[in-house]
């Protein structure tokens, strides 16, 4: 295959809602550049973009897939991603290294949900933005409507290249930067290229204007120029709206319709032209602090960020060559491991099709196959220098179930999967509580859940259960009590006496010290399972030895990793040993380990104990339509709505949900919504439990949602 340099090379990713339209796109710029000679399409399962087996059954992109296309001696990598934020560290991982951003917006529906999420990321990575209207052919399409959702979006910085007219009954395309008309026939392809109508002239004149405006806002000297001449040439105005994409300050929007062929050739022209390469982007600074400049001349570095699993090849190793240039044989040390990588062989993707390639320059996006260590967010360099680039910053999981086998006897087998699975879907984590003694795999949502349980199936032949996971509770006291426990043991020979007397009281951070005791020594323990145990030593007169204190002390934590309401972790509390006795000959450690929990729990049990559940902080973004449904479910849920924020179309519910409650919030959300909702979590606090809910805990009678 063609090698091409740094300068030809544009990467650009496709994202948007789902059913925007992302593949179909995709697939007509392959078959306009003439890379196939048939276009496929999503319903039959022959495009190359969506290729695996569960895309097939879901009619729809799980998986973000790169490919490449060539157009007038440029060569486009393209990744195509899928739509749903089920899938979102496909999106982020490609936005990640990707030059231009391709925002797919279905013309019919403007911006919705999943537009607002991803846009999201776009903003956070700063990246140039192009945005597509597709499906303007279509009879229930209102452009303007669609434009002015976009502008809300994104403010006056969404500037029209293109809009669409209707034509002697045939679909054009106004092209401001040209000041063309294209008109299509009823297949679509290359259009014929006229002169705008009179009709269209004012409108036409007018957008221009604005956007000669737009672009000699982001250069000094078109700025400079612009006043001396009054307007811009062509060539002119590409630089300016290439400046402005650098910037982050100028969003082109351009029209097309992908299912029936229509624009993407001139888009495929913007993108070689006017949209930024790797070559014109900032250099990326590295957590070492070195400068990572996109120049070919430089040592190499390789940034991996994607790794996927294909039938009979094995791992497939995704990565950019942000400096220097890659070639079969080369070897490049793995900052994160410190060991040496051998590129053997070196690959350009389309989807599932491999190109070899003897060398691939800066600012390409390449594969390699049977790289064992690497994984995603690696960084792979020549040189002295250690080399680690920012690493891909994944949303935390949004919901959890235990798993496990079906068959006890694939557990290991199991485990080895899920490790597999999340080395190419970091978005998926697995963990192993010992509290519940459960393993908790946690990821994006119902969907993102039924590929895992999908691909364990199919291609892994094991059959797992997922469950809803014990919630690790907690117990403390909200008042005081005191206790006495004397352990006597007489069986023959020595015995065993110990007797305690403590209080306890519910600790605080920046409490006063007790009162009504002699403090003689204090301990602070901070408990691995949060919160602290205070523990003082207040005897008097040598009642107890000092030496037994650590034993009585052991003896409490033991009540405290078990705790005496639900063997839930305990707490915040502390503890004053202020009176016992012991036995010259029968007193040691384990008489007063066994005095110290016994009089812990009785004192425990007396204190108004309380259970203290996870609190979540949760973020969810509904639209306005369905708000009223969305909010009477979190109360149902025991969720306190704290704020209301509108955007757009959109409002923003945030408020506080006992994790106990979060459980198949995902698919109610999905059912009330029509998909169009979706929600963030993060763990927040632990409080106490309503007393009917700790009543029903204690009892063993709570029932989650």
């Amino acid at each position: 295959m063609e090698v091409f340099d740094d300068k030809h090379i544009k990467n650009v990713v496709f994202v948007g809602a789902h059913h925007s339209g992302k593949t179909t796109l995709a697939e007509t710029m392959l078959f306009e550049a003439g890379l196939i000679n048939r276009r496929g399409t999503v319903e039959n399962n022959n495009t190359v973009s969506d290729f695996h087996d569960i895309e097939h059954e879901r009619g729809a992109s799980v998986f973000a897939t790169p490919l490449h296309t060539e157009w007038r001696n440029y060569k486009i990598n393209i990744i195509d991603t899928p739509g749903l934020d089920d899938f979102i560290g496909e999106i982020i991982s490609s936005i990640r290294v990707s030059d231009t951003i391709l925002t797919i917006i279905d013309a019919k529906q403007g911006v919705e949900i999943g537009t607002e999420i991803i846009w999201n990321y776009i903003d956070q990575y700063h990246k140039p933005t192009v945005f597509v209207m597709n499906q303007i052919d279509h009879p229930s399409v209102h452009f303007e409507d669609a434009f002015i959702s976009l502008q809300e979006l994104v403010g006056n910085k969404a500037v029209k290249i293109q809009y669409p007219i209707k034509i002697d009954g045939a679909q054009g395309i106004i092209d401001i930067l040209k000041m063309r008309l294209y008109k299509f026939g009823p297949n679509g392809g290359k259009p014929e290229k006229l002169p705008i109508p009179e009709s269209e002239l004012e409108k036409a004149n007018q957008l221009h204007n604005e956007l000669v405006e737009k672009a000699a806002e982001n250069d000094e000297s078109l700025m400079e120029l612009y006043f001396e001449k009054g307007s811009l040439n062509e060539d002119e105005m590409r630089q300016g709206i290439k400046a402005g994409m650098l910037q982050h300050d100028l969003f082109p929007v351009f029209c097309v319709s992908a299912i029936n062929d229509m624009g993407s050739g001139r888009l495929m022209g913007f993108i070689d032209n006017v949209a930024p390469a790797a070559t014109d982007m900032l250099p990326e600074i590295s957590l070492e602090g070195h400068q990572i400049k996109p120049i070919k001349e430089d040592p190499t570095t390789l940034f991996v960020f994607k790794t996927l699993y294909l039938p009979n090849i094995g791992k497939v190793s995704y990565f950019k060559v942000k400096s220097g240039e890659i070639k079969v044989g080369d070897k490049l040390t793995n900052a994160r491991t410190g060991e040496m990588e051998v590129i053997n062989q070196l690959y350009i993707m389309d989807g599932k099709k491999r190109h070899a390639v003897e060398k691939l320059s800066t600012g390409d996006i390449g594969a390699t196959i049977k790289h064992k260590d690497a994984e995603v967010n690696d960084t792979l360099y020549t040189g002295d220098e250690i080399i680690t680039l920012s690493p891909i910053d994944f949303p935390e999981p949004r919901i959890y179930k235990s798993v496990a086998a079906e068959n006890k006897n694939h557990e290991e087998k199991l485990f080895e999967a899920l490790k597999k699975i999340h080395s190419q879907d970091p978005t998926m984590v697995l963990r192993y509580s010992p509290e519940t003694n459960q393993h908790i795999l946690a990821c994006q949502g119902e969907l993102h859940l039924a590929t895992i349980k999908w691909e364990l199936q199919n291609h892994h032949d094991i059959e797992a259960i997922f469950k809803k996971p014990k919630i690790n509770y907690r117990e403390t006291i909200e008042g005081s009590a005191k206790a006495v426990y004397r352990h006597k043991k007489q069986s023959g020979g020595a015995g065993q006496f110990g007797e305690v007397h403590l209080r306890i009281e519910p600790f605080e951070e920046g409490m006063d010290e007790p009162t009504g005791v002699s403090i003689r020594g204090k301990e602070e323990v901070s408990l691995s399972w949060g919160g602290k145990l205070i523990f003082y030593n207040c005897i008097v007169g040598g009642v107890i030895d000092a030496r037994f204190l650590p034993s009585i002390q052991k003896g409490i934590m033991e009540v405290m990793e078990n705790g005496p309401l639900t063997g839930s972790k305990v707490r915040d509390i502390r503890v004053m040993v202020y009176d016992g006795k012991m036995h010259q000959v029968d007193s040691n450690d384990i008489s007063f380990k066994i005095a110290g929990a016994h009089a812990f729990k009785e004192a425990f049990l007396n204190s108004k104990p309380k259970l203290l559940e996870p609190l979540l902080s949760l973020t969810v973004l509904v639209p306005e339509d369905n708000v009223g449904g969305v909010m009477t479910e979190l109360q149902a849920r025991r969720a306190v709505i704290q704020s209301i924020e509108s955007t757009h179309k959109y409002q923003t519910l945030k408020c506080s949900m006992p994790e106990a409650e979060l459980f198949g919030f995902s698919t109610e959300l999905r059912s009330l919504t029509q998909g169009k909702a979706t929600f963030t979590s993060k763990f927040r606090s632990y409080e106490p439990v309503p007393a009917y809910v700790q009543s029903e805990l204690v009892s063993g009678e709570f029932v989650e949602h």
